[in-house]
């Protein structure tokens, strides 16, 4: 096995993937101005990796000489969860953050599952199996795997069972010794028009009578009968890079996955109508604190790049040293330092399961609940501090071709310390990472990639050491009652105090 690199990745998006944008099938997703940029940065990704002088970085031994991404490493010890943490932060690092659905997020997602194949074990013996298989098959071609897990609905006071139309959401329909036959969409495939396969899951709570959504699999994006269909492409709309400098490079889309019947072989499926198993999937095995630890990391290093452009921003206004400006960058800073501080706790206080050391949900659910709140406040602060700049600026690239404007521009958008040029390229960068469609989809997206607030801080609820902090409480109340202490220690301390 060799680490795959750019040219390996691009490759293998040359197949016949069924994917519709504005009414029309993409004939290839490497070359359409909808997809090719966002699709050159993650290739960069695996270029990155491939690189000599980044293995060690990057790879870890899997035996006779071979290495793989350290996104599919499970951790045996807690220096092991750094290193593998450091990869992931590199890879972050190249995208500063934006890339939500980066390889390494899915392969978090599949490497869970396989440490956590015991709990397959108890349900199916043939579901471990194809756990197990799948962990190593992936783990060998180091795929690029993205996911839906969300299930679409027209009526949300009734099940999945009983909405107007049976193929509303993804469901298995039919079964033979080879498989199952599934038939219905899922949300939200974000990357998965630039994937190789697509993972399916049910994460959602199911009722008994919906035992026909309750399964998870694993299958080409090629495979016969998949559609996707693209939302609007951010990057096709964005006229040049240095207008969009994040649009154009780094917008990673987001489609519907609709199954038309299509054949899933049993070697494939992790869970087929079985809702405790669907469950257990996610929560017993190290699944959701892996991936969601995955998307803490990208998160702090977006963190740091938000951080970078509030400064930026000062700079160029010549507000820097003042005082009200350095305490709201002050205020950015601390929230970025506080997550990159959760990342750390969560390795530090990290657990074992079995033979594999994993992040401390508790910590990793905490950070959830705080960042969801947190960043559309971080926004809103360098927004503040950008004021009127990011508005009041030339209309495109285009403007500085034309002389009589260019001058126009020299005069009205220099400053003390930038060239018009550069304001306007910061401020550029300022918009698109704050204000635009592109940005707009980002404040979204970390507001509710885990869920809904309420369930985010439903995880934090249900693993919180309740006990520990009740037990405080118990243990004082039982120090004292309407006669005073009842703590022999008290008690005698009270009566050496007395005399």
């Amino acid at each position: 096995m060799t680490i795959r690199n750019g040219r390996d990745y691009l490759a293998a998006l040359g197949d016949s993937r069924s994917i519709y944008f504005e009414g029309q099938r993409i004939d290839d997703v490497r070359t359409h101005p909808a997809f090719a940029k966002a699709t050159a940065s993650f290739a960069k990704l695996y270029d990155f990796q491939a690189s000599p002088g980044n293995l060690e970085l990057m790879s870890f031994d899997v035996g006779n000489g071979r290495r793989a991404n350290r996104a599919w490493q499970m951790p045996r010890s807690y220096d092991d969860l750094v290193k593998r943490r450091a990869a992931l932060e590199a890879w972050s690092e190249l995208n500063f953050g934006m890339l939500g659905r980066s390889p390494d997020h899915v392969a978090s997602t599949i490497t869970g599952m396989a440490m956590g194949v015991d709990v397959f074990e108890r349900f199916s013996a043939k579901s471990a199996k194809a756990v197990r298989d799948y962990y190593h098959y992936a783990r060998e071609h180091d795929l690029f795997i993205s996911y839906v897990l969300q299930s679409p609905t027209i009526d949300r006071t009734k099940r999945a069972d009983q909405q107007s139309a049976l193929d509303i959401a993804c469901a298995v329909v039919d079964e033979d010794s080879s498989g199952i036959t599934v038939r219905g969409a899922k949300t939200l495939g974000t990357s998965a028009v630039m994937s190789d396969e697509i993972f399916v899951g049910a994460i959602a709570p199911l009722a008994k009578e919906e035992e026909n959504f309750a399964v998870s699999f694993a299958i080409p994006l090629a495979t016969k009968g998949v559609q996707l269909l693209s939302r609007k492409s951010y990057e096709a709309e964005a006229r040049s890079e240095f207008d969009y400098p994040l649009s154009t490079r780094y917008d990673e889309n987001d489609a519907v996955v609709y199954f038309h019947d299509v054949k899933i072989p049993w070697d494939r499926v992790f869970v087929s109508r079985n809702i405790a198993a669907a469950r257990a999937q996610w929560h017993e095995t190290p699944t959701h604190v892996f991936q969601n630890y995955q998307s803490q990391v990208r998160l702090m290093v977006k963190m740091r790049f938000l951080a970078g452009i509030a400064r930026r921003i000062t700079e160029t206004l010549g507000t820097f040293d003042m005082p009200p400006v350095k305490s709201k960058l002050g205020y950015i800073s601390a929230h970025a330092t506080m997550v990159e501080s959760m990342v750390n706790g969560m390795e530090a206080a990290g657990r074992w399961h079995g033979d594999y050391y994993i992040p401390c949900r508790e910590h990793l659910y905490a950070a959830q609940v705080l960042t969801q709140e947190m960043y559309p406040k971080i926004i809103s602060a360098i927004r503040e501090l950008a004021g009127g700049a990011v508005i009041m600026l030339p209309s495109s690239i285009e403007d500085f071709a034309n002389p009589e404007l260019t001058k126009i521009i020299e005069s009205t958008q220099g400053s003390m310390t930038r060239s018009a040029e550069e304001r306007v390229k910061i401020f550029r960068l300022v918009w698109d990472a704050t204000g635009s469609e592109f940005a707009s989809r980002h404040l979204q997206y970390e507001m509710f990639y885990g869920g809904g607030a309420h369930i985010t801080s439903g995880h934090a609820f249900r693993t919180f050491n309740w006990d520990r902090a009740v037990g405080m409480v118990d243990r004082l109340e039982r120090t004292y009652d309407l006669k005073g202490s009842t703590d022999p220690e008290n008690i005698a301390a009270g009566l050496s105090l007395a005399s």
